[in-house]
């Protein structure tokens, strides 16, 4: 299904619990953002995963649905709560104390981009905020809670893989003592132990170098989505984007190909945990 705010990509047959999310790989500046900022396209870009709805974009042929964000997280960040609205940015909030995100120009409505760029100059108006989060946010969150009651109603378990990529900044360290792929559950908060054991293998497997919780242990969509005693499980995955990308020029490079082909067959040993746990929750 394609619209201004996501697109939903369905399988033939949705055969498996798992759903895939991309939530910051939106694109649309032109739409949104790019006439209101200071910034250009390649700095606004800067905060953006980029090609992380394209190197996943075949999950459906393993039967689970894929949702992207269209309009880009420098607009309205998908992975905040609705409420983070930042003072600093917006006339008549409250000053959002005790939090470190919005604190940092980072909340629902983004204050700055990467490198601490600030993408405005001035505040802009409350109403023009609560129309981003009436028109993007709510909308998206709303198709994503459908997508997790519809395999909890069918597979009697819902899994959400929630797909970003991090900068290779983040990690430091030299490249051999660093990970390609952060898995983040909040330290168990969102997944049971035994989903994300199943999922490292995967990724492990294909010869990724997995890490867990550390440095992204998992931000607003796993902690709102992840009730492993409901059997709702959330789990956050950072894919390195030297792996497949320049993060100056913002273009794929020659690894592209390969990571996109490695993190398939990733796509397709998750898929199958969703079945196998499917079968099982059925027998019992």
């Amino acid at each position: 299904m394609r619209n201004t705010v996501f697109d939903l990509h369905r399988p033939h047959s949705r055969d498996t619990s798992v759903i895939f999310a991309s939530p910051h790989s939106g694109r649309d500046y032109a739409g949104t953002v790019a006439g209101q900022s200071i910034l250009n396209d390649d700095q606004l870009r800067s905060s953006e995963d980029a090609f992380v709805d394209l190197l996943f974009d075949r999950v459906p042929e393993f039967g689970a649905p894929l949702i992207t964000a269209t309009a880009p997280r420098a607009f309205v960040d998908l992975n905040r709560d609705e409420t983070e609205l930042d003072s600093a940015l917006i006339v008549g909030v409250k000053r959002n104390a005790g939090n470190p995100r919005v604190a940092s120009g980072l909340g629902v409505i983004p204050r700055v981009v990467a490198n601490a760029m600030p993408i405005y100059v001035g505040k802009m108006q409350l109403t023009e905020a609560q129309s981003r989060i009436s028109n993007y946010w709510r909308p998206y969150h709303t198709a994503l809670q459908t997508l997790m009651a519809e395999s909890s109603e069918q597979f009697g378990q819902a899994i959400l893989i929630d797909c970003h990529s991090m900068p290779t900044a983040a990690l430091g360290g030299l490249r051999d003592d660093r990970s390609d792929v952060v898995l983040g559950d909040r330290f168990g908060a969102g997944a049971s132990s035994h989903i994300v054991d199943q999922i490292e293998a995967a990724f492990t497997d294909a010869g990724f170098r997995v890490a867990r919780n550390i440095p992204f242990a998992g931000a607003y969509i796993v902690g709102r989505y992840g009730r492993p005693s409901r059997n709702c499980h959330a789990i956050q995955v950072e894919i390195d984007r030297s792996l497949y990308m320049d993060e100056f020029s913002l273009t794929p490079h020659d690894g592209y190909a390969d990571t996109r082909e490695r993190l398939m067959r990733v796509a397709g040993k998750i898929t199958e945990i969703g079945r196998t746990g499917a079968v099982k929750l059925a027998a019992e």
